[in-house]
This record gives C-alpha cells, sequence and structure tokens, in this order.
C-alpha cells in the first residue's frame, strides 16, 4: 500500500489501523483509540467484505454507501476495550464521528440488519449505520426525536454532587442527559434589561441597602478535581461579560486565563483535559442580574443550572446540562432564584414554628404549614439551611469532561477542570431574605 492510498483488506492489519487511527476525532486517548482500532480490524480480518465496508466508510467520512459492519454480541452486550466497558456502537461512533456523545443519542438508519437494538446475535458497528437523536422522553419531560448535528439543541442532565445518585434499579428518579447545542432559540426576554427586583417587603429597613449593586457581579474559583487551583477572580460589574479561557495570558478586567495557573498535584490527565478548554466560555451578566454562557470551545461544557433544571421540569439540583461548542444559552434567572430562596425560607420558618409548637404540645392542624406537600416532612423542611439557600445563588460549570450516569465520574469533583461561579447579586438578595426572614440552622438531635 502507498502512504497516499486508501487500504483494502487484503493489507497488513497495521497499514489498516494506522490509516483508520488518521480519521479518529480526538475524543479519547490514542492509546485507547488505537486498542479499539486493533481489536475492531482483527475481528473483521476474516469478513473481507465488511472490513472494507468499514474502510470505506470510515476514508470517505461516510460519502459513500457502506453495508453492516458486525462482531458478535457479548452476553451483557458490552465490549470491553482497555479495561473499560461500553457498548460497541457507541465506542466506535465517538470514535470516529462524535467524541461527546452519550449512549443513549443513538438510533439507527432504516437499512442496518444487525443495528444493536434489533438484539441479533452480531452487532454492527458501522458508524455511519447510526444517527445522533435528541431522546424522545427524559424523565418525563418529552420532546421531539430529532437528529442532532454539529450544531443542534439537545439537553443533558446529571446530578449535584452534594445529592446521593440513584439509579432506576435502586428504586431512585433516574438522572437523564438533557443537552443544548447552537440551535437553541433564545426567550423572548432575551435582550430586556428587567427593572429592579421589588423588594420582598417594601416596608423592611432592610430594603434600602440591599437593591444597591454590588462592585463585581461575580467570583469565580477553578477548581482540578476537589482542589481550588489559583485565586478566586472577581469580574467587575463595569465588565458585564466574562471569558474564562485556557489560555496563558495575565488574567486581569473581562478574562480569566487558566492556562497560566500552576498545580504540583496536577496530573497527565488534567493536563490533557486543560490542553481542550481552548477558548473556553464566555459569561454574560444581562439585566440586573440574569447570566447567560455562550460556549467558545471546541468541546461541551456541563452546567449545574437551577433554571435549566426548572425549565426542564426537574427538581432543581437534580441535573447537568450539557451545552454544545457555539450554543448560546440562559442558565440563571435572578427573578425565579429570588421567588425560590423567597419560598424555600419561608417554607423552613414555617415548618420550625410547626416543629417547635408539636414538641410544645400543641400539634398544629393540617393546614398550617403553608406551602409544605404533605410528602414532605416537618423535620426536612425546617432542616434547609443558609448553605441549601446559597446552591440557588452559584454555578457549576465543568471543561471538557462530564459526569453522571453516562460517564465514569459520578460528581463534578472528579472532573479534571471545572469553575464555581457565585452571583454576588442573588447572594445580596439572599442576604436581605436572610434578613427579614432568619432561617435557623437544623440543631443536632440529642
Amino acid at each position: 500500500m502507498s502512504v497516499s492510498s486508501t487500504p483494502t483488506s487484503n493489507d497488513a492489519c497495521l497499514s489498516i489501523v494506522h490509516s483508520l487511527m488518521c480519521h479518529r476525532q480526538g475524543g479519547e486517548s490514542e492509546s485507547f483509540s488505537k486498542r479499539a482500532i486493533e481489536s475492531l480490524v482483527k475481528k473483521l480480518k476474516e469478513k473481507k467484505d465488511e472490513l472494507d465496508s468499514l474502510i470505506t466508510a470510515i476514508t470517505t467520512n461516510g460519502a459513500h454507501p457502506s453495508k453492516c459492519v458486525t462482531i458478535q454480541r457479548t452476553l451483557d452486550g458490552r465490549l470491553q476495550v482497555a479495561g473499560r466497558k461500553g457498548f460497541p456502537h457507541v465506542i466506535y461512533t465517538r470514535l470516529w464521528r462524535w467524541p461527546d456523545l452519550h449512549k443513549n443519542e443513538l438510533k439507527h438508519v432504516k437499512y442496518c440488519q444487525f443495528a444493536f437494538d434489533l438484539k441479533c446475535d452480531n452487532v454492527c458497528v458501522n458508524p455511519y449505520h447510526y444517527e445522533r437523536v435528541v431522546s424522545p422522553s427524559i424523565g418525563g419531560f418529552h420532546l421531539a426525536c430529532v437528529s442532532v448535528g454539529p450544531s443542534v439543541d439537545a439537553l443533558v442532565k446529571d446530578e449535584f454532587d452534594a445529592q446521593p445518585s440513584h439509579s432506576a434499579a435502586d428504586g431512585g428518579h433516574s438522572i437523564q442527559t438533557i443537552q443544548h447545542t447552537a440551535s437553541s432559540s433564545a426567550p423572548h426576554d432575551a435582550f430586556n434589561s428587567p427593572a429592579l427586583l421589588p423588594p420582598a417587603d417594601s416596608t423592611s429597613s432592610a430594603s434600602s441597602s440591599a437593591f444597591t449593586t454590588p462592585d463585581y457581579w461575580c467570583s469565580i474559583a477553578y477548581f482540578e478535581m476537589d482542589i481550588q487551583v489559583g485565586e478566586t477572580f472577581k469580574v467587575p460589574s463595569n465588565c458585564p461579560v466574562v471569558t474564562v479561557d485556557g489560555y496563558v495570558d495575565p488574567s486581569g478586567g473581562d478574562r480569566f486565563c487558566l492556562g497560566q495557573l500552576s498545580n504540583v498535584h496536577r496530573t497527565e490527565a488534567i493536563e490533557r483535559a486543560r490542553l481542550h478548554i481552548g477558548k473556553g466560555v464566555q459569561l454574560e451578566c444581562k439585566g440586573e442580574g440574569d447570566v447567560w454562557v455562550h460556549c467558545l470551545s471546541d468541546h461541551a461544557v456541563f452546567v449545574q443550572s437551577y433554571y435549566l433544571d426548572r425549565e426542564a421540569g426537574r427538581a432543581p439540583g437534580d441535573a447537568v446540562h450539557k451545552i454544545y461548542p457555539s450554543a448560546y444559552i440562559k442558565v440563571f434567572d435572578l427573578r425565579q432564584c429570588h421567588r425560590q430562596m423567597q419560598q424555600q425560607a419561608a417554607t423552613a420558618q414555617a415548618a420550625a414554628a410547626a416543629q417547635a409548637a408539636a414538641v410544645a404540645g400543641n400539634i398544629p392542624g393540617p393546614g398550617s404549614v403553608g406551602g409544605i406537600a404533605p410528602a414532605i416532612s416537618l423535620s426536612a423542611a425546617a432542616g434547609i439551611g443558609v448553605d441549601d439557600l446559597r446552591r440557588l445563588c452559584i454555578l457549576r460549570m465543568s471543561f471538557v469532561k462530564g459526569w453522571g450516569p453516562d460517564y465514569p465520574r459520578q460528581s463534578i469533583k472528579e472532573t479534571p477542570c471545572w469553575i464555581e461561579i457565585h452571583l454576588h447579586r442573588a447572594l445580596q438578595l439572599l442576604d436581605e431574605v436572610l434578613h427579614t426572614m432568619p432561617v435557623a440552622d437544623p440543631q443536632p438531635l440529642d
């Protein structure tokens, strides 16, 4: 085989692997990719027509029709490569088409005879026999099933790392993945600047100071795994748009450069992930405190956002949202946050009062704890503390790597590089709420 020509099934395995390696998308390490491709080529060496179909599909980027490329289905349906297990069609589609693909996002084309979902003895791993789609139902939130290309919207979810993980098997709620891509449409108020929020109590003496504008609209802390690296970066109020990127220029004003930060505990895996931060993200403060994210990186970012949770019909803190390259999306709504903190504080205060009355022997009536659903115990509602309310005012975002059920990482603190964004306007409003409606920290039980 000449250097410039495409190999055939008659060529040596090494030549075929080398050619197919040139077409990988870069989401996996070189060593894992090579092991996966070598394993597949060896399995197909005795099925020359299928090997030729694979070579044609990959080297032409699916431009020419190709046949099924099959391997034997294992007992649990998963394939082990380099000590890692995964569904075979997902492994090879990630390798050659979509490196940030999730296992629930694939749908086979009609002419594929051995698609994974057909549960045949053999499984087709031809990446061009599958289309990327948005799941039609995510945690009860129904969506139209549409193809997802480089610039199409999808929805990604995960759990808040402070919450215990659950799966359908253990009876807990199923945390799903929701994705957002560049086709996301902006809400109708995207470019409106809302007026100052009305005080929770216009007669409150604290209200006059609670609605002044802070000098900084947010603070950004950068972490590698569970270690903060560098100083917290404060963004001045006169810089409504701040860029967080992976370059090595000095940070200041409207730009936080993560590339120049050093960490003696940095591993090779973290170093590799940092190389892919690239242009990173832009955070934009609109109006009095709404926040939008624009993904400038070539790789997706993963965001914990109570606003997006609510928009997707999920409980606050119940998810992580994947934001694809070029996507521009609202991730925080100040008014909604303000209402939420008022409701939670009022619920906790009412529950604490009812609990105290019960201890004193004055058992309150069923309607006396306003706003608390019967399924929520008084002790749980009364146990809402300041930290729970502070989470409403914080965004978390990981670069390149996600976490949750679709990933080997269960918490954001297991991702190689991530940031935590404290929103000062929201924290200022929380201070007002706590002054007008104090929430006592739960007392330990004897």
